[in-house]
């Protein structure tokens, strides 16, 4: 049972009894994605920030791999919000040097076998103007290129996405010539099919209606809560053991089949990531 997105906190949320709830609801694997280096206590004013926060981050996976039985893997990048409010505070090409130097961090980090992905890059969510919507688009084109280098994934967070952004972004694995495999979209909808013809893997939020329309159009997914862990928002985006527990209801509903469950949780992680899931008997 796997969360394909999922943060900690351990200053503003539940940390270790999130990872804790998730494992008593049955999951066994998480994908822990870096929230940002203010969360984590840093100022996030420049490359060296982003590697602190990166740092503490790959910290954060290792306790949760020693002090619970779930067994983590790190995602590490530079949030894409992270990019605009420095873009806001010192300008467009400052901002973009200092989160370049920190996504070549996060190859690093990932070619040393720390982490397993560089992100969640990519674009905002909300409107931005041109030469920052640009700027994004290039650093998430060069997140991606670090990725093909290093034969590693990257999880992109971008804005609410239809079947013609997925053909856009269809356009850019072409053009950076990345795995299609290895990228992964973060909050995706579920449109599974579509995802599979432009060469991106879809992680979709494990809301009821999202995982049902998404099985039937077949298993080439993940799930993921997003869960953000923050005490002010609790269950936001969704709770911890969202995932374990509507992977049980659609296996007893006959929605999902035994084999549906292995792909998503075991086969498709394995190809995304290059890790072995390690599957109880």
């Amino acid at each position: 049972m796997l969360d394909d997105h999922f943060h900690v906190d351990p200053y503003h949320g539940l940390f270790l009894d999130a990872v804790r709830q998730f494992h008593r609801a049955g999951g066994t694997h998480l994908m822990v994605v870096y929230k940002t280096a203010r969360d984590y206590g840093f100022r996030g004013g420049s490359a060296e920030d982003f590697m602190k926060a990166m740092d503490f981050h790959v910290e954060l996976v290792e306790r949760i791999n020693r002090e619970t039985d779930v067994k983590a893997f790190a995602v590490v990048g530079v949030h894409p919000a992270e990019f605009v409010h420095l873009a806001e505070q010192r300008g467009i090409e400052y901002a973009r040097n200092e989160v370049m130097k920190a996504l070549e961090y996060a190859q690093k980090l990932c070619l040393e076998g720390k982490a397993v992905a560089i992100g969640e890059i990519g674009r905002p969510h909300y409107e931005v103007s041109a030469d920052v919507w640009e700027a994004s688009i290039e650093l998430m084109k060069y997140g991606m290129s670090l990725a093909k280098e290093a034969d590693c994934a990257v999880q992109l967070h971008t804005e609410s996405f239809d079947e013609a952004k997925f053909r856009e972004l269809g356009g850019y694995v072409r053009e950076v010539g990345i795995k299609p495999y290895r990228v992964v979209k973060h909050f995706s909808p579920p449109l599974v099919k579509v995802a599979e013809e432009v060469g991106v893997f879809p992680s979709i939020i494990a809301s009821r209606k999202n995982i049902k329309e998404a099985i039937e159009q077949g298993n080439r997914f993940m799930m993921e809560t997003d869960y953000i862990d923050d005490r002010r928002r609790p269950g936001a985006v969704l709770g911890p053991k969202t995932v374990p527990r509507r992977t049980k209801a659609f296996l007893q509903n006959g929605l999902f089949t035994e084999e549906d469950v292995y792909r998503i949780h075991v086969e498709n992680p394995e190809k995304v990531y290059g890790i072995e899931i390690e599957v109880e008997p």
